[in-house]
């Protein structure tokens, strides 16, 4: 019987993040009521306050289902490519942007988090939080930019933080404009070749050299006088 009654709440609380997802889509973040929550489950809204505090709660519960695929992804390339993280990375990045296509939640998660999400309201901890993620992902990209140096794949020169702020701004727009326009662009079948160009740049772009920050400061100082 515990085990039913387990197996029966894990489901009930699936049933909710299903339901908040739909919701979130339909109305908005800001807009939608733990009560509409409630009926779009079939369930109590004490069911809900059995299984999360809030929105914000329910929100991110969603948001640590589809992205630990995610990281489950990123380390299985990096122990496919233990020797070539370049490699790993670009792996990596193909598949976030693919499934950003093919798989309906993440897609619908991203849709809600870029177009459908006001951070007012007790959502301001929902900010602050994600900003927190933010910065973790910037520490982590340069984690894996440095290893690429140090294996040789990309030049010692290279500016660490302009290319992981670069990367992650890269990543993000092409999914937001995509997902805001689908039809501007194949980013299932394009992804590999637009992961492709970014890591040619790089591997080549002249201005993600750390040498070149000091010539386009000195340039901004000339033009300024």
């Amino acid at each position: 019987m515990g085990r039913k009654t387990k197996q029966a709440s894990l489901e009930t609380r699936q049933q909710i993040l299903d339901a908040a997802m739909q919701e979130f889509a339909r109305r908005g973040v800001s807009s939608t009521s733990l009560n509409d929550i409630a009926l779009a489950a079939g369930v109590t809204r004490g069911a809900i306050y059995w299984h999360f505090k809030n929105k914000v709660d329910i929100f991110n519960a969603m948001w640590t289902q589809v992205e630990s695929s995610i990281d489950d992804v990123e380390l299985r390339y990096r122990n496919q490519f233990p020797s070539e993280p370049l490699s790993a990375l670009r792996q990596t990045m193909i598949y976030v942007l693919q499934t950003t296509v093919t798989d309906p939640r993440r897609r619908t998660l991203l849709g809600i988090l870029f177009h459908k999400c006001e951070f007012v309201g007790d959502l301001v901890s929902l900010q602050q939080i994600h900003q927190s993620l933010y910065l973790e992902n910037y520490e982590r990209i340069e984690k894996i930019l440095r290893l690429c140096v140090e294996y040789k794949q990309l030049d010692k020169d290279l500016d660490i933080r302009l290319a992981a702020i670069t990367l992650r701004a890269y990543i993000c727009g092409l999914i937001e404009n995509w997902l805001f326009m689908p039809e501007a662009y194949p980013l299932e079948t394009d992804a590999t070749r637009l992961v492709d160009a970014f890591i040619e740049l790089l591997k080549y772009g002249l201005m993600m050299r750390k040498t070149c920050q000091v010539q386009s400061v000195e340039v901004s100082q000339t033009i300024g006088n």
